[in-house]
């Protein structure tokens, strides 16, 4: 989960900026992010999007931090 602790790092995010951000409790959030719990797929969303990142990128999957486009629903 290096990838996680890094990326919120270079954002100057602290765990408890996550927390915010995210509504996932600051103690899960340092479990997640030390390898010691799994995200479910809501969380890893939710992650995605408040660092701005692809959750692709979170899991390993691609080397590119950029999100994808996304769409607006009207």
């Amino acid at each position: 989960m290096s990838r996680l602790k890094d990326l919120r790092k270079e954002r100057g995010y602290t765990q408890i900026k996550m927390q915010h951000l995210t509504g996932i409790d600051q103690s899960d959030y340092s479990k997640i992010e030390n390898g010691k719990r799994y995200y479910t797929f809501e969380q890893c969303r939710k992650i995605a999007l408040a660092l701005n990142t692809s959750m692709d990128y979170l899991a390993g999957l691609t080397d590119e931090k950029k999100p994808y486009p996304r769409h607006i629903s009207k």
